[in-house]
């Protein structure tokens, strides 16, 4: 059961990926007056961050 460390290590660098592209796409979409585009109750929605 040594992989467990490893696969955390993994899960923690991935999560870490996806809060940096999140934050990147944010500031991304400020700069360029852009929508974020999401889905509420099952509607899709334009959103002005």
């Amino acid at each position: 059961m040594s992989n467990i460390p490893t696969i955390e290590k993994e899960r923690n660098l991935i999560l870490q990926g996806l809060e940096l592209a999140y934050e990147r796409l944010l500031k991304t979409k400020r700069a360029n007056n852009g929508e974020l585009v999401v889905i509420r109750d099952h509607k899709i929605v334009r959103i002005k961050p």
